[in-house]
Formats: C-alpha cells, structure tokens, sequence
C-alpha cells in the first residue's frame, strides 16, 4: 500500500514515503531537499538527466530543479526527505549567496545519518530546540563531503518571467501579458522558459499554485481558503495536481499535519 506522511518542525518538513505503482509527475519545489533511499531503487528525471538512488544513496534537490520520480520495479521503494527553505539552509551552512549542489546522488554515511536522525527526531515530536541542534549537526556534515557548491546563475528575462508568474497564482496565467513584458512572442518565451526550467510556464504556474496552496494550509489549516485564494475550480481540482507532487491530496496532507 502506497504511504506518504509529511510532519514538520523547526521550519522542515519531513516526509516518510513508500510505494511501488505511484509516480510524481514533472515538478519542482522552492525549497533544498535531501532524502535517503532506504529500499530499492529509486529513479527519476533531473533537469533532463537519469538518476538512480540505490540503497543508502542521498538524494540531493536543488530549489526549483524539475524532477519526477518512480521506484525501478514493482517491489518499491522506501525513503525518507526534508524539505529545508532556501533561507534556512543558507543560515545552516553560514552562506550569504544562494548556492547549488553539484552531486544528485552521493553516498555519504555522515550525511545520511545527519538527515535519518532529524526525521526521526521530527516525526517523534521531540522538541523543536533539538530538531535546530540536529539540522546545525546536519549542515556540519555537508562541510566534512566531498561535494562543491557553485553559483546559482539566473537568466534575467526568465527570473523576471517567474515573478509574474508568482504573482498571477490567484488567477489564470496570461502569457500575452508576461510576453509583451519581455518583448519576445508567445512561441520565444515558451521555448526559453522550458530550456531554462524543464518544464512549461504552465506547468511551472500549477506547481507554483499548489506550493502557494500548500503553504496556505500549513499557515491557516483552512482547505477551501487555499482553493479560492489560489486560484482553483474546486477542491477535487486541487486535490489532483496536489497529489501528482506530493503523492496524497491536500485535504491528506491538511489532516497528516493537524
């Protein structure tokens, strides 16, 4: 039976997954993640390239990488993720500029213990002073890998593209609007978007409407505010691209963290 659970505490979110048919479509989140894959093998499409995380193996996401996700075969998978704001993460590691990992995957002991030891700390509610002391312990292990960390560097026209579409989630996304911006035609913009990003700009305004939805329901634990603010016909329309990126639906999620 297909399981995720999602708890959070000292600003991460934590999610313990199992499944063997479930797939994550095309997505990408705002935050860092670091996962562990702690059966089978885990597979997915990052920025175009073929990963496979075996057993053991850290699982290293960028903010904004698109990615999908699947289990190799039909035994499954098991794994464990955090869910770390990029503003966080930064304070973690003593960092001012926003900086990328350079590995996908590593296997990396220390890192992995760092990462199990938080989400066993978040998810057996011990206090959220110690979830700060392990999420510091876990920064300290990134210093001791072998990992580099490089610039981040953002196309002008596409950040900007991406502000506009930050704004427009309460409605539909009217790339006339966003194009006229940019002085590029609609087929331009849409060929730039994906070769900067790796998905559509649509694609890229539903994932982000379902983050702003996930947000809300945290912030205000209120489902149907989080529809009408964020722009979707109804609850069932929500629930379903929430549950491509999140492998539950959102009134699931909404109760998991009440």
């Amino acid at each position: 039976m297909d399981k995720f659970v999602y708890k959070k505490s000292a600003g991460v979110t934590a999610l313990s997954a199992s499944f063997s048919d479930f797939e994550y479509k095309k997505h990408s989140h705002e935050e860092y993640a670091l996962g562990v894959t702690l059966r089978g093998v885990q597979q997915y499409n990052l920025d175009g390239s073929f990963q496979s995380s075996y057993r053991n193996g850290v699982m290293l996401f960028n903010p904004e990488q698109v990615h999908d996700g699947r289990a190799q075969d039909k035994t499954g998978i098991d794994y464990v993720i955090v869910y770390i704001h990029p503003k966080l993460f930064l304070e973690m590691l003593e960092k001012k500029d926003v900086m990328l990992f350079s590995s996908p995957i590593v296997y990396n002991r220390r890192l992995q213990q760092g990462i199990l030891n938080l989400v066993h700390a978040i998810f057996s509610n011990k206090a959220e002073s110690l979830c700060s002391e392990l999420l510091l312990a876990l920064a300290d292990n990134f210093s001791q890998t072998e990992m580099n960390y490089v610039f981040k560097k953002n196309n002008v026209l596409m950040k900007k593209a991406k502000e506009m579409i930050y704004f427009s989630m309460d409605h539909v996304l009217r790339l006339d609007d966003v194009c006229r911006e940019l002085d590029m035609s609609k087929f331009q913009f849409i060929r730039a978007f994906k070769a900067d990003t790796g998905i559509s700009p649509y694609q890229f305004f539903l994932n982000c409407k379902v983050e702003h939805a996930k947000q809300l329901i945290e912030k205000n634990k209120d489902i149907y505010a989080a529809v009408t603010e964020c722009g979707f016909v109804d609850l069932s329309h929500l629930n379903r691209h929430f549950k491509s990126m999140y492998g539950i639906t959102a009134f699931e999620y909404m109760s998991g963290i009440s």
